[in-house]
């Protein structure tokens, strides 16, 4: 008999070749096998009833440390992940400090060491400050990449000087993730909302427009520099349009969120005030329906849930005074497995962009499949169950979510971060022992024989 550290056994997997019921045997870290049989372990699983998906990887959170700790941390954002089903996370640059140098990405990696219970990495800030130093930073061990901010950010992280987005786009090779507003129509436009001071003008100040112009100018700046890109959050029909029509000539990857999915406007903002502000904005029926089309063609690579989050006494400031961010690394699952029942999205195209497609686009060493040798991350989850998300169960320092008493079909019911079960029916176990993402393009070159 073989001797492995954990097995789940009787599980529906989720594989590249399909869903096929068996076994996942786990040893040091890594899958081993898919049939049980000839294997003892310290710890078994039993997951019949249950999907065994790879687990999933959330691309984009903002988990507020340091400095911005009383919102958010990445103890309590990793937790909250966790329970949400999340195996692993990239983190941005929008901290106190930034994230600009490399001292201040070492300085991240160290406050996740014992606190994180997931994988983590960390997005550099792309910035005027940095720019000439941009392809040493991005090759830096847990750097997920480099992020720009062509609007709604501050200080040095703010880009929207297309000399300087030239001179970011030309240092390094990596894909670059790019939050793609147009700053200069958004200075123009807040007086609307400053004379109305109603959040459900938060989408007529941050208009389609307003994203066009941005994502427009950005990928052209890119295809001149040969560079990927990759767009986030994507929120308008007439982006979506635009994406189609060059993913063919540019390298160029999509994200979207469940929010964006899921949530609608002008009914969004009447029900739930400010706890519906985001930037970009949630929008109504038309560009919704023009997201979930685009998810359906393979437009949209990835979805990533944007986890960006503000107490509840800051988003009861009055609008536009209000900060835009809400949480959503622990509801992602639950949200879009909801999608899964209601017909919208097939499961394994559901796998495709939430560890498949984050793998591909971002060049992540063994993790986003079902496969021998690669990292035991895994998501178990019953497509049947029916539980309600609320407040209570959030575990981020802030405490609330958008869909606080939304009743939903499918839930995450464990989470195993490397061969360690890390939650289980509801409740973390073990201690967090999170390490960084793996990157290929930040792997050193083999030291020649």
């Amino acid at each position: 008999m073989r001797h492995a550290d954990l097995i789940v056994r009787g599980g529906t997997l989720a594989t590249p070749g399909g869903l096929h019921a068996g076994d996942v045997v786990c040893s040091a870290g890594r899958i081993v096998a898919f049939n049980a049989q000839g294997w003892t372990a310290e710890e078994s699983v039993d997951a019949r009833g249950l999907h065994v998906l790879p687990g999933v990887i959330d691309s984009q959170v903002h988990f507020r440390e340091p400095g911005l700790t009383h919102k958010e941390n990445l103890e309590a954002g990793t937790r909250g992940a966790v329970l949400g089903g999340v195996t692993a996370v990239f983190e941005m640059p929008n901290t106190h400090p930034l994230t600009l140098s490399a001292q201040d990405l070492q300085d991240k990696c160290e406050r996740a060491r014992g606190r994180a219970w997931c994988d983590y990495a960390f997005y550099m800030g792309g910035a005027a400050a940095n720019a000439d130093q941009l392809t040493a930073l991005e090759r830096l061990q847990a750097c997920a990449g480099v992020k720009v901010f062509m609007g709604s950010s501050f200080g040095d992280l703010l880009v929207d000087d297309t000399a300087v987005l030239r001179r970011i786009l030309r240092q390094g090779r990596r894909r670059l993730a790019v939050h793609a507003e147009d700053e200069a129509r958004l200075r123009e436009r807040r007086a609307l909302v400053e004379h109305s001071a109603d959040v459900r003008d938060h989408p007529v100040w941050r208009d389609a427009e307003s994203a066009l112009l941005a994502t427009r100018r950005v990928v052209n700046l890119a295809m001149e520099a040969r560079r990927r890109l990759h767009v986030l959050h994507v929120s308008t029909a007439e982006e979506m349009a635009f994406l189609a029509q060059h993913k063919a000539s540019a390298s160029i990857s999509v994200e979207v969120t469940p929010h964006h999915l899921s949530l609608v406007a002008p009914e969004c903002y009447e029900r739930l005030g400010t706890l519906a502000q985001m930037n970009p904005p949630v929008r109504d029926a038309r560009h919704q329906a023009a997201l979930w089309q685009a998810v359906r063609n393979g437009v949209v690579d990835v979805l990533g849930s944007d986890h960006a989050p503000h107490t509840l006494d800051e988003k009861a400031r009055p609008y536009p005074s209000s900060p835009s961010g809400m949480t959503g690394v622990q509801t992602l699952l639950p949200v879009m497995l909801d999608h899964v029942n209601a017909g919208r999205l097939r499961l394994q195209r559901l796998v495709d962009l939430t560890s498949a497609g984050p793998a591909r686009i971002f060049g992540i060493e063994s993790k986003g499949h079902l496969s021998i040798g690669y990292d035991a991350d895994l998501t178990l989850v019953d497509l049947k169950a029916r539980r309600e998300i609320t407040h209570a169960w959030i575990a981020s320092v802030s405490g609330w979510t958008p869909y606080d008493g939304l009743r939903v079909t499918g839930w995450p019911i464990a989470t195993v971060v490397r061969g360690r079960l890390v939650m289980r029916e509801g409740a973390v176990v073990g201690q967090p022992e999170g390490q960084p993402v793996r990157f290929a393009e930040t792997v050193p070159a083999p030291t020649p024989a």
